[in-house]
């Protein structure tokens, strides 16, 4: 069987930044227009006024300090509180495709290849901008890859389900090279409007370059073994999706958007992603005391930390757990890599890593690789 070795990473970063104070200014005014706006009703009792959001409040539920976007003013329009995206020429290339190739050649020029030498492509991500055509042929062809592409979505868990799914294919011999790439705009399927969400999501796009080991010139990992796992829960949803067209309908779309029972979520998800975690080392052999570094999904700043200490038995180093959660904010399937291609360096070969993944579904994807 052949042996699976990562050779490069790349991360795409948006243009725009949004920190907590003005995203808390934009969403109390939006509070203020709100609550006039069903002055009466309020009064009635027949609706609910709105409370104001703060950045203190944002910072100890999450973590977050700030969070990337592709487009800002619309965002902080407390008249609208989502993006305005224009649309594009059907013979332009899509702003998905666009993030992913940044990202992608990033992660080639690391590790020296072409494009052209690329088997696979595989865009993994949670928010596709389209159904179909599918996202990874675009950039297939903005790349001029060779080989083949596809799309999957396991919501935040797509890069460490993708990574296996391509492994196995190198492990087979089908293929030789393939990108996993997770761009993800998930500022358009964020509902803003929302105090106890509107803060959580930023967005990214990110690369992983996998290569069978004979062929790899500057392999940085061997890829030690996968793990991947499901169990159904709606805890995290999105209940309508384009199956409803309310996107212009400024009072109706929430729906379409990103929903989630929050403390549902907390109480059955980290020992789900703990135990998986603990399963997949000791079927492998490995001692989790050995692990020198910790890639998780970055999801929330608490939820994190519980992992971590669960996982190590004690708290972990900012090195040993590196969180990118204040800078770039939950980029659901992109958070663990991004971690992982920002805080790769300064291990010796032979060091055991862990990268993980974790959210709606429930799925959770752990990889262990070691360094070399």
């Amino acid at each position: 069987m052949q042996e699976v070795v990562i050779s490069g990473t790349g991360v795409f970063t948006p243009p725009h930044s949004i920190s907590n104070d003005e995203l808390v200014e934009a969403f109390n005014a939006y509070v203020d227009l709100y609550n006039a706006k069903h002055l009466a009703e309020i009064a009635s009792g027949e609706v609910e006024a709105k409370t104001y959001s703060s950045s203190d409040f944002i910072y100890a539920a999450s973590g977050i300090e700030s969070r990337f976007v592709m487009e800002k003013a619309g965002i902080l329009d407390p008249t609208r509180m989502c993006p305005r995206y224009d649309p594009r020429p059907d013979d332009q290339p899509s702003m998905m495709a666009e993030m992913a190739r940044e990202a992608a050649q990033v992660a080639l020029a690391e590790a020296e290849i072409d494009a052209a030498d690329i088997d696979l492509i595989l865009c993994a991500a949670s928010n596709m901008e389209r159904a179909y055509p599918a996202m990874a042929v675009e950039i297939q062809a903005l790349l001029g890859a060779g080989g083949f592409a596809f799309d999957m979505n396991v919501a935040c868990s797509s890069a460490t389900f993708g990574i296996q799914t391509a492994a196995d294919m190198i492990k087979s011999g089908s293929i030789q090279r393939a990108l996993v790439l997770c761009p993800e705009i998930t500022s358009g399927h964020l509902e803003w409007r929302d105090r106890d969400c509107h803060f959580i999501f930023g967005d990214v796009a990110t690369a992983v370059l996998l290569e069978a080991a004979d062929v790899a010139k500057r392999p940085q990992f061997k890829l030690r073994s996968t793990r991947c796992a499901t169990r159904f829960s709606n805890n995290i949803r999105n209940n309508n999706g384009f199956l409803r067209r309310a996107h212009d309908q400024m009072e109706d779309r929430r729906d379409m958007q990103f929903m989630q029972n929050g403390r549902k979520v907390f109480k059955e998800v980290l020992p789900l992603v703990s135990d998986h975690i603990a399963k997949h080392l000791e079927d492998e052999g490995h001692d989790a005391t050995g692990l020198k570094r910790l890639w998780l999904h970055q999801a929330n700043k608490t939820m994190n930390d519980y992992i971590g200490r669960k996982v190590l038995g004690r708290v972990p180093t900012p090195e040993e757990q590196p969180n990118i959660l204040k800078d770039y904010a939950n980029t659901s399937s992109a958070g663990s890599i991004i971690a992982f291609a920002q805080n790769k360096d300064g291990l010796s070969a032979g060091d055991l890593g862990l990268i993980c993944s974790f959210g709606a579904g429930y799925s959770v994807g752990s990889v262990v690789v070691e360094a070399l």
